[in-house]
């Protein structure tokens, strides 16, 4: 391989000659050979975008001259493009500041900067970094990742879930079954309303989630090393939050204090919860959905599911459902990502938070797995459920809980001693309650009715 010298203050560096970066994310490379874990693709996109921004801003202020604000907002459409993605190598575990990423894209921008150009125009602190310092932008790039992740992922993937479950809705709304709590059987539901809460929950969490991006529309840019806005000029966060805004097409303002901004991760913490709540009612859709289709024969079997593919490699014909594994599997990955988070945004010192990569990778892995989950679960599961109607019907006329709606005429003591009699000699709760000369069979037939139940 042949090499090229790059310097920084620390002196000379050998890159790959092929190679677009320059010698400090080449010592990044060679100080931080750790784990398979690379910076996230969204947080490459997210620093294009505010390097662009930086430049429009810098030149409005007659910072950056015109030539030089071109070249930095053309290399930055081609990053944006994923044209230079195998230029952007470095791992996650690197300084908590996230720096060596932030040098990583200046040293890029500038050097594909000045190919293009023919001559060296651009420097990767002066000009590229100008205004600016890693402390206000790898934050800046965590909030625009994490909203546009969101937005565009992990919101649709929702909505597209919910007219799942509301078409599911009208499909059985005929159908009445028994209702179960603590695993036991209780009083009867519609198969409809049943579906009705898994989609409402659904609902509630997209709201938490949209609800919690205000606090990430905040920026730090601008409050350059610890929030003072040194070497900024006055008024440049709010113009560079302005333009990051008309780039992406999303509500991003500049954070009032910066000294907040730097150090605390509150609204990315508080983003997440949000998303923990949407994959703690994932997991309870997912495992009602399955012990419903557990079976064929010796289980609830209320419903059926599609049958993807074989489930065993001894048990032959046997097939399980894997899309409500996987996707309970993914929640308890959200969940875990979630204590990571929270205790890496407590570990703030003074003017800055120094776990921030470690923070924006399981936000973003969070997002990306249950975006992905969401989809496939309902395309190859949730859109194929149907109801065993023969089955549900059978299980609601052997229900013991139909005793309810009999205490009021009846009263507690007497509807508790006919469940306990129909269930100790395994009769229908009507014979039992015929035996103990509650009520005759009109009477019974009359009150008993699963229909007014519900």
């Amino acid at each position: 391989m042949e090499y090229r010298k790059e310097h920084d203050s620390l002196g000379e560096m050998l890159v790959p000659k092929d190679r677009m970066w320059g010698a400090q994310t080449q010592r990044s490379l060679e100080n931080f050979p750790i784990g398979s874990d690379k910076m996230p693709e969204e947080i490459i996109r997210a620093f294009a975008v505010l390097k662009k921004a930086a430049a429009i801003t810098n030149n409005r202020f007659g910072k950056l001259d015109d030539r030089r604000c071109m070249l930095i907002r053309r290399v930055c459409d081609v990053v944006l493009a994923g044209r230079l993605d195998r230029e952007f190598p470095l791992s996650v575990w690197q300084t908590g500041s996230g720096t060596q990423s932030n040098m990583n894209m200046n040293e890029v921008v500038a050097r594909v900067g000045n190919l293009a150009a023919g001559e060296d125009l651009l420097h990767p602190n002066d000009h590229v970094n100008m205004s600016q310092s890693s402390n206000d932008t790898f934050p800046t790039a965590m909030h625009i990742a994490a909203v546009t992740a969101v937005t565009d992922k992990l919101v649709p993937a929702v909505r597209n879930m919910i007219d799942t479950l509301k078409e599911l809705e009208k499909q059985n709304e005929d159908i009445i079954k028994i209702g179960r709590t603590h695993l036991q059987d209780a009083t009867p539901v519609r198969f409809s309303q049943e579906i009705s809460g898994w989609r409402s929950s659904l609902e509630h969490s997209l709201d938490y989630i949209e609800k919690s991006l205000d606090g990430l529309y905040e920026l730090a840019l601008g409050g350059t090393a610890v929030g003072t806005g040194l070497n900024a000029p006055c008024g440049f966060d709010e113009e560079v939050a302005s333009v990051i805004a008309e780039l992406t097409g999303k509500p991003f303002v500049t954070d009032p204090n910066k000294f907040h901004s730097l150090t605390s991760k509150d609204a990315l913490v508080f983003s997440h919860g949000a998303i923990k709540a949407l994959a703690a009612d994932y997991m309870k859709m997912a495992n009602d959905i399955r012990w419903l289709a557990s079976g064929p024969r010796c289980g609830i079997g209320e419903i059926t599911i599609p049958e993807n593919e074989p489930g065993s490699s001894i048990m032959p014909g046997k097939v399980n459902p894997t899309q409500c594994e996987s996707a309970t599997m993914v929640a308890v990955q959200v969940m875990g990502n979630d204590a990571t988070i929270g205790i890496a945004a407590s570990q703030g010192n003074f003017e800055l938070n120094v776990f921030m990569p470690v923070m924006i990778m399981n936000y973003l892995h969070s997002v990306r797995i249950l975006s992905d989950s969401l989809k496939s679960f309902n395309k190859r599961c949730v859109r194929g459920i149907k109801a065993d109607k023969g089955r549900m019907d059978g299980l609601l006329r052997e229900s013991l809980m139909l005793v309810t709606c009999l205490s009021p005429v009846i009263g507690y003591e007497n509807a508790a001693r006919a469940a306990r009699l129909a269930h100790e000699k395994g009769m229908l709760l009507k014979d039992a309650v015929l035996e103990l000369g509650l009520m005759t069979g009109e009477e019974y037939d009359k009150y008993v009715d699963p229909a007014l139940m519900v």
